[in-house]
């Protein structure tokens, strides 16, 4: 039987902040609000536990130019799964194919485009929408939350202009699209970058289940899809690199990079029902033939990629941090810009997915 949802404690209140859209995004826009100084706030659990729910319940929350230290984002990423009670035994993740360097340990995953549309002879004809995916859904625990903080952007130099309007493109571009996997009440590595463009987009995964019609939903609640991260697995065996383990859970162990999750999950903050398949993962249905489970994640795809009422999207800016709730939402990015964005990401366990039958929609809690 799921838990009864958190509640705000509303320590965050004295923050000025703001919601993008009405699903999904909450941004404190003001730069003297430092996530380093919540950290050490005298009542600094009582306000990380209100920012880790207020990320559940809103999918994502944006910081404006921040000097959150590698450490420090690791300490929090760590601390907002911790106070959102997840399992002792759950860390940070390490990726499958992250390395050790002078600066970074192989728990913080460097992000970064490579140009994009800047770097010589770009092409691409691969649809934008293919991007979209949940954060390591192959780990059989994978991600609650996850930070990203850009500490490289363009300058604002001139790195391309476009030859009709003269426009500098190195502003514009790039955005991080979110998608919601529901609403919320009103305040309360080369392989894995999509979401490290100058903007990005966020989608909401209960949104993403109350838009389906009650049949439907019927249909697949108790369903189960396996998730595949055999990419990076070909990446690793084509240079050489073992992979590591144990990824932030004695369980993420193991070399097969694959695991079996219920489409729809309980979120354990919530106790919303979300839709949890994903383009970059997910590959098939157990429960159904092949050809009905190719059927079903592809409409459940193009249903993710398609509703742009659940998305937000953020434009990045040096220093704006990002944090998301890897549960409950989708995000991509748009590879239309020019210069190089990098960025730094800790990607915090949490528990194994479940699916309690007695959990509600957020449109059924908040008689929507």
């Amino acid at each position: 039987m799921v838990a009864a949802p958190f509640s705000p404690l509303g320590s965050l209140s004295v923050y000025e902040s703001f919601d993008e859209t009405p699903h999904i995004g909450t941004r404190f826009p003001n730069k003297a609000v430092q996530l380093s100084q919540i950290l050490r706030a005298p009542n600094s659990d009582e306000l990380v536990k209100d920012l880790a729910t207020l990320v559940s319940y809103r999918g994502v929350v944006f910081f404006s130019d921040q000097d959150l230290t590698i450490d420090e984002q690791k300490a929090l990423g760590q601390r907002l799964g911790q106070l959102a009670g997840k399992p002792p035994t759950s860390t940070l993740h390490v990726h499958p194919i992250s390395e050790d360097t002078p600066e970074l340990t192989k728990d913080v995953s460097v992000i970064s485009s490579e140009g994009g549309i800047a770097r010589s002879g770009y092409s691409s004809t691969v649809r934008a929408s293919n991007g979209w995916h949940t954060d390591i859904t192959f780990e059989p625990v994978p991600s609650d939350y996850a930070i990203l903080k850009l500490h490289t952007v363009p300058s604002g130099a001139l790195s391309t202009r476009d030859p009709v309007f003269e426009t500098n493109r190195s502003e514009v571009g790039g955005d991080t699209l979110v998608r919601i996997l529901c609403d919320s009440p009103s305040r309360q590595s080369a392989i894995e970058r999509t979401i490290t463009t100058s903007t990005s987009g966020q989608g909401h995964g209960y949104e993403a289940y109350d838009k389906l019609s009650p049949a439907y939903q019927k249909f697949l609640e108790g369903l189960t899809a396996l998730h595949d991260g055999a990419g990076f697995k070909r990446y690793a065996e084509r240079v050489g690199r073992p992979i590591n383990e144990p990824r932030g859970s004695p369980e993420n162990i193991g070399t097969e990079l694959k695991a079996v999750h219920p489409v729809i999950r309980t979120h354990p903050v919530t106790g919303w029902k979300t839709l949890f398949v994903n383009k970059s993962f997910t590959k098939r249905i157990v429960e159904l033939h092949e050809e009905e489970s190719d059927t079903t994640l592809e409409y459940l795809r193009r249903h993710v990629s398609e509703n742009h009422d659940m998305q937000v999207r953020f434009k990045w800016k040096k220093n704006d941090i990002a944090i998301w709730d890897n549960r409950c939402t989708f995000h991509t990015a748009t590879n239309d810009f020019a210069g190089v964005r990098t960025g730094n990401r800790v990607v915090s366990i949490g528990e194994k997915p479940f699916f309690d039958p007695a959990s509600k929609s957020r449109r059924a809690t908040l008689d929507l």
